[in-house]
């Protein structure tokens, strides 16, 4: 087994106060996905969505790739599997993607290089998503034979893109360009290779200095009222949750901090003057 083999699959960091990074691990295969990356995703999401202290988690691949994908040596042996196997691992995969969807912190998609495929869905499960000017998104199903419904590419896309760019991306399987990508609203940011890391990590320190109430109780309504029938009906969503997040202490602090010209203090720490280590 090489030294390559035997790293985690899946290294997480924490580079400063409230933030988890974590980093896809296999540059040799571009990061390709395989069972084993699933269950580390899986496992970490559990385990965040129970550590109140996390705010923000980073996601990123070591090297030059985000994402290829599903691990093309894994495919032939996949597909091989009888119907109710491959269901039942598909199922387990899928589960992954909704688990980081629904996670209470932000997830913010650091990406450089290609996010092609499943890949890409990790990419659009993520809250923001940051590119490299050299980063390519593909929604790849279709070149492999397979159905571009994959990974929550047919629900994710439409909703962040719109659904006729959606059609043409999951039925092309063409690369989209980092330009093009945050024309279409797939990114938030582009920036430069070198500044990606520097630029995502300002981003977290941001999101992670707010209340964590806040934070949470935002990205539930966000997610609840993208699909609200009309406005009164978000509008309905959005009142009860405002009025728990005005009982919660942040906001006595928020008000205070105001009135006393300086940072606030949340439940779970300041950001400030934190020792950060490497991501």
């Amino acid at each position: 087994m090489t030294a390559e083999e035997k790293a985690p699959v899946v290294l997480v960091t924490r580079p400063r106060e409230g933030v988890v990074a974590a980093t896809l691990n296999r540059p040799h295969r571009a990061n390709a996905l395989t069972e084993e990356v699933f269950e580390e995703l899986g496992a970490l999401c559990a385990a965040l969505a129970a550590d109140p202290s996390v705010r923000v988690l980073v996601l990123r691949g070591a090297g030059e790739t985000f994402c290829s994908g599903y691990d093309v040596a894994e495919v032939g042996r996949v597909a091989a599997l009888p119907p109710l196997e491959l269901t039942a691992l598909l199922e387990r995969q899928a589960e992954v993607i909704a688990a980081l969807r629904e996670l209470p912190q932000t997830v913010v998609a650091a990406v450089d290089g290609v996010a092609a495929g499943a890949g890409l869905s990790l990419a659009l499960a993520a809250d923001v998503r940051v590119l490299t000017a050299r980063a390519r998104l593909r929604a790849a199903f279709v070149r492999m034979g397979l159905s571009g419904g994959d990974m929550g590419a047919s629900w994710l896309l439409p909703r962040i893109a719109g659904f006729g760019f959606a059609s043409e991306m999951l039925l092309t399987g063409r690369f989209v360009t980092a330009e093009e990508a945050l024309q279409r609203g797939l990114a938030g940011r582009v920036c430069a290779i070198q500044d990606l890391l520097p630029v995502v990590m300002e981003s977290a320190g941001q999101i992670a200095g707010n209340s964590p109430v806040s934070l949470r109780l935002t990205k539930q309504v966000l997610q609840s009222n993208i699909d609200a029938p009309s406005l009164r009906a978000a509008l309905e969503r959005e009142i009860p949750v405002q009025v728990m997040a005005a009982k919660s202490p942040d906001v006595h602090e928020a008000v205070t901090a105001f009135r006393e010209r300086r940072s606030p203090h949340f439940v779970t720490g300041d950001q400030a003057g934190t020792k950060e280590e490497q991501p």
